[in-house]
């Protein structure tokens, strides 16, 4: 039942390679350098003639998860989805299986060798342990890269303003039109604004018209129903994470061409997977073969949810680190207590470290409480022309800069292993593009659709060295609403609920607004926040207009 790969002519030779039991990767016949996945240039001396080279089939284990969890019918559970290194070349990953052992036995460093397994007209390279531990540590420390400078001295973040903010209903299994929840967001967040509809000219949303309980239908559909003819919209996943969105939006009212852009998200997740549960909607056949840049090298070995594929950078990091598993359970008590003083959470009971530790597991390191929430629900944000921040009804808050600069591999098993991809890149140039410090910040809305994405987050944007961040957190206190850092006082992703990023910039909003209530940071003017849980993601640094 495992899922197989589509062959075509760019990768036909890699999955029928095992058939006389040999690994083969591409290789440059030029420069002689090895690259996966294949690409029809060598990016290292941009040579388009390239071979199948054959490798040795030893590599050496740099991130395992053992999954617990039943993605897909047949693919029994536990099983280990492992991050191989290969012997030649350890920057070449294999995202893969280790087999021939119990899963309680594998470990990072631990020597394999490829192993493969026939599957239709697919080989399928499977590992199994050689006895031997590698003596090599193959994964490098991580760094901070370096920006590039900005091209100027002027900042388009300072011509734009988040002005008005609204959200639907958020809950579980609503069996709402999600069209309808992101008609409730948007007409709030007009109106939160001081706004008309005709007010209007731009709309932005993250990720379009995508299917799977994750959509509204993008922006077509939003205009169809309001009728309101903007100059420009845009909509898409190729963004800086969902924030992406209302970056684009900073950018189009900057240059000119809107005065105020409608952005917003919408997820129906968990109505989406009632549905389905019953047939009365499709998901899509099992047998069908997978394609595109993600799911064909992760797929065909069960590695089917992002569950697993940051699970495995986390046993890197706690690995190298030194670091238990209650550095994640702070992060997911911390967002239970505060979504204890959020009434529209979902999650809101309060949660110990021995509830987390005992918890069902997922995909090792992560149980239940390592996992954000699926849920219903929209929020929109309405972005506007700096020059109207004394007319609104409320404090405007300004975007003070952005962390956009992809400087890691696009990837989520080729590039980063010790943090969450496409995390130090962003963060660092997040610091480029202003004077504020990581000490100036006063609350940080950090992406939290698991533990260790916060954790990246957090040694990403330098509130910590990296490898750091369970001493920093000093036991959740450091992260607390009374802390040094306050940390997703709206209980994040993991307690309120997958809203996708928006549901931070929307709390960002409110606690910049002084309008939080119980769970309001002190005097709190300045806010981080991420967006994004893997590959590709942004920042946002935002302040009350007046700070």
């Amino acid at each position: 039942m495992r899922p197989l790969p589509e062959l075509t002519p760019a990768n036909e030779w890699f999955w029928k390679s095992g058939s006389d039991d040999v690994l083969r990767i591409q290789g440059c016949a030029d420069c002689g350098q090895l690259v996966h996945p294949p690409v029809p240039i060598c990016p290292y001396c941009r040579s388009r003639s390239s071979k199948p080279t054959a490798m040795s089939g030893r590599g050496t284990v740099v991130g395992f998860t053992v999954n617990s969890h039943r993605w897909l019918p047949g693919f029994d559970p536990p099983y280990v989805i492992a991050n191989v290194a290969l012997a030649e070349d350890p920057r070449i990953h294999l995202t893969t299986n280790i087999v021939g052992c119990e899963p309680s036995d594998v470990r990072i460093g631990q020597e394999v060798s490829v192993r493969f397994e026939q599957q239709e007209d697919v080989w399928l390279p499977l590992f199994e342990p050689t006895g031997a531990t590698d003596p090599i540590d193959r994964v490098a420390e991580p760094v901070r890269p370096v920006p590039r400078p900005p091209v100027s001295e002027e900042r388009f973040e300072h011509r734009a303003v988040l002005s008005g903010i609204g959200r639907s209903r958020i809950g579980r299994r609503l069996m709402v039109d999600p069209l309808s929840l992101a008609i409730d967001a948007c007409l709030e967040a007009v109106a939160d604004a001081g706004l008309k509809l005709e007010d209007i000219d731009g709309l932005s949303t993250y990720p379009g018209a995508l299917g799977m309980g994750m959509s509204e239908g993008g922006p077509t559909a939003i205009e169809e129903a309001l009728r309101i003819h903007p100059t420009w919209i845009n909509g898409g996943s190729d963004l800086p994470g969902p924030g992406g969105s209302v970056i684009a939006a900073a950018l189009a009212v900057a240059s000119g061409l809107c005065r105020h852009v409608l952005t917003f998200r919408t997820v129906w997740e968990s109505t989406f997977a009632a549905l389905a549960a019953t047939g009365a909607i499709a998901q899509g056949g099992t047998g069908q073969r997978v394609s595109g840049p993600f799911r064909e090298w992760r797929a065909p070995f069960g590695a089917m949810s992002a569950a697993n594929w940051i699970a495995m950078n986390a046993q890197q990091y706690m690995h190298r680190y030194g670091a238990p598993r209650e550095m994640l359970g702070l992060i997911a008590i911390n967002a239970r207590t505060n979504a204890g003083l959020n009434p529209v959470a979902i999650y809101r009971e309060p949660l110990t470290m021995d509830d987390y530790l005992s918890a069902r597991p997922i995909t090792s390191p992560f149980g239940l409480y390592d996992c954000d929430v699926p849920c219903d629900g929209s929020i929109a944000v309405v972005v506007s022309d700096a020059s109207v921040a004394g007319e609104l009804p409320h404090p405007a808050v300004r975007i003070e800069a952005v962390g956009t600069q992809i400087l890691e591999r696009v990837s989520w098993d080729q590039g980063t292993l010790t943090h969450e991809p496409q995390v130090l890149g962003q963060s660092a140039h997040l610091w480029t593009r202003t004077d504020v410090r990581p000490s100036d910040v006063d609350l940080a809305l950090i992406y939290d659709g698991f533990t260790f994405n916060a954790v990246s987050w957090i040694e990403g944007l330098g509130f910590c060295g990296f490898g750091e961040a369970y001493d920093w957190l000093d036991g959740g206190r450091r992260i607390a609403l009374d802390g040094e850092l306050p940390v997703n006082p709206h209980g994040g992703q993991l307690s309120e609920g997958r809203t996708h990023g928006f549901g931070f910039i929307y709390e960002a909003v409110v606690q910049l607004r002084h309008d939080a209530g119980e769970r309001q940071v002190a005097g709190a003017t300045t806010a981080v926040v991420t967006s994004g849980g893997g590959t590709p993601s942004g920042v946002l640094l935002l302040q009350r207009k007046d700070a």
